[in-house]
Formats: structure tokens, sequence, C-alpha cells
């Protein structure tokens, strides 16, 4: 019977646009599908702002991304993951060839590891070996531009890279210039070749993006404009359309007050959540599947201060999520027919959470 696990990455070093850094590393836990609670299982210590987590399509290995303002080119670190007890064992480090490693992903093959530096506005492809190990970058491609938004888009900031349902396209939300880049991606080579953009209304600020589990919708949530876009995808060519953009925020609630993060469809491909830092609440939007918009549900509060990433498990019952500033996860049930999130009463103390992924494991 498979175990389900899931991982954490924290803030362990200050920053200025962090309120608490707490965390030790990476951490570990047991998931129980029935009750949905999570027990403590492990940590990896030693890494330093392991804020984004990517763990390989066959589940063996963990990247995570250290988010260090002070290094002008950051870091990643693979781990192999313990098959039994769900534990990992520290393999080697890379360059993130840019400044502020965001986000990373690996794309289905399991031969590459593709990652955004934010301050840098780049997108990076890595080399990803047999046995886990990170090797060397095989493309860097530079975004160029600016927003409207002297403060926060004065050039290109990459929030975050995806990788399409076909693994042909690799798909770069980028902040700074308020557009989705598409790239084809090269397998073979480990090259990405810029083919299509979708440009954004300006000072929206796209930053993390999630394909429909058809193919032929996406989705982004736009930090500065405190929106959620709903976009038609067309597989054959990699390009987006916008089709619709609402709000991520109840309309009587400052937009300057709150900051959009992270962004994940339901498994049943039936419901869009997106989460708040500020006003601390995951937004709640039906799907219609015959035309990918969305229409909205509710607000739910997430019981805790700043909540940046969070994750469904894989069957869709429970949504878990990290509450940066208040060192706690928390569970919610997931009603399957109307969307709607139930605090189930489970939360986990972790210090500075901030990525969640869950790992299914034999």
């Amino acid at each position: 019977m498979s175990t389900l696990y899931l991982y954490v990455g924290t803030y362990t070093r200050p920053a200025p646009y962090l309120a608490t850094t707490n965390g030790k590393g990476l951490y570990v836990f047991r998931f129980d599908p029935d009750s949905g609670d999570l027990a403590f299982a492990s940590e990896a210590s030693g890494v330093d702002n392991p804020s984004f987590v990517a763990i390989s399509p066959n589940q063996r290995f963990l990247y995570a991304t250290s988010e260090v303002l002070e290094w002008p080119e950051g870091l990643v670190c693979a781990y192999a993951i313990d098959p039994v007890s769900g534990g990992l064992t520290y393999l080697n480090k890379q360059s993130s060839f840019g400044w502020l490693a965001a986000y990373a992903t690996v794309e289905k093959s399991g031969r590459w590891l593709a990652l955004v530096n934010y301050l840098s506005g780049n997108a990076v492809l890595l080399s990803l070996l047999p046995n886990g190990k990170v090797g060397e970058a095989s493309e860097i491609v530079q975004h160029s531009g600016s927003g409207p938004d002297a403060s926060r888009q004065e050039g290109p900031h990459t929030h975050s890279i995806v990788i399409d349902p076909n693994n042909r396209y690799a798909i770069v939300a980028d902040l700074g210039i308020d557009k989705i880049v598409s790239y084809r991606l090269d397998v073979a080579d480990g090259k990405l070749v810029r083919s299509s953009e979708c440009p954004l209304p300006a000072g929206t600020g796209p930053r993390h993006f999630v394909f429909h589990p058809s193919g032929k919708f996406a989705y982004v949530i736009n930090e500065l404009s405190s929106t959620l876009g709903a976009l038609a995808y067309d597989t054959e060519a990699g390009t987006l359309e916008l089709l619709q953009l609402v709000p991520a925020l109840p309309a009587d609630h400052d937009i300057h007050s709150s900051h959009c993060a992270d962004i994940q469809v339901h498994p049943s491909g039936k419901f869009l959540y997106g989460s708040n830092r500020g006003h601390d609440s995951i937004v709640i939007h039906a799907i219609d599947e015959q035309t990918g918009r969305l229409s909205y549900v509710g607000h739910q509060s997430t019981g805790g201060r700043t909540p940046r990433n969070f994750a469904i498990d894989p069957s869709g019952a429970y949504l878990l999520a990290a509450n940066q500033d208040s060192d706690t996860i928390v569970t919610f049930r997931i009603d399957a027919q109307t969307g709607q999130l139930t605090p189930t009463g489970a939360v986990a103390s972790c210090p500075t959470p901030v990525c969640l992924k869950f790992a299914v494991l034999p």
C-alpha cells in the first residue's frame, strides 16, 4: 500500500520582504488520507531558504531552490527520497545561474530541471543525471522589458515555469513585463526556443501558472492586481489567449494590502483555488469545463497569516495551506460538489512553511 508524504520548503534566513524566518531547512510529514492529519517524519537541515520544491516524476528525487537575496547566484540542491521512510539524503548542489531562484519543476522525462530566477529575469534548464544529481545548465534564456509599477516592474521578473501536459512547451510567467511566454521544449538537447507570448493588462504582475487537466485551458494568478486569469491553450502551437480576468479578493478589500501567491486546479478539473497573502484566504472559483471560464464560489480563511503556497492531495479530498507567518499548515476538506473548503481541525506545526509538495511512495 502506498504512503503519502508532504515535503515542505521553508525560509531559514531573514530578508527585508519576510516577517519571520524560523525554518531550519526541509521538513517531511506523513499524510493520513483518511483524516487529513500530518505527522512529522524527518527534517533535512543545511540548506538555505529552500523556498520552492520540485519532485521528480518517478518520486525518487527532490530539488530545492535557495532563495537568498544576498546571493547574486542562487543554488539548487538535489536529494534522494527514501522510498520507505520518505526521508531525504543530500546528493549535490548546482548554481541556479541567476539571482533569487523562485520556482522549479522537472519535465516529464525526468532529464531536465526547469527553473526561473526572479531578480535576473531568466529561465534555465539544468540537466539531471540518472542518479538524481543536478548537472550543468543546457539553456539560459533572458527576458527584457519592464512594466508600469516602478517599484516592482523595473525589469523582467520571471516567477514561474510550467511544462505543458504534452511535455512540448515550457510556459514562463513574468511579473515584471506582464507577459506569459511560451517556449518550445527540446527534450533531446535541453533547449528552450521562444515561440509566442501572451500579454496581460499593464500592471497585472503574473506570478504562478497552472494547466487544467484537459490541457485545453490554463490559469494564472496575478500578484500585483490580485486577479485570476483564465486562458485558452493551443496544444499544438503552445499559444495562450486570455479569456477572462476575475478578482482574487472580495470587492471591499484593498488590493494594496494583499498579494496573490499560488494557484491550483482541483484534480477533477471543476474548481480553481488561489491564495491571498494579507487577506489570508483561499479564493474558490468553479470552472466551466466547456469554456474554461470561472465563476465565483467563495473565500475561505486559511486560519493563519500569509498563506503562500498550498497543495491539494492526489485524491482531491483535501487542501493544505502553508501559513508562512503563523508557522502552521492547516488542512481543509474539499466538497467534491461545490468546491467549498471546511477546516478539518488538523493543524500541523512547521516553522515558516512556504512550499508544499506531495509524493506518493510505494
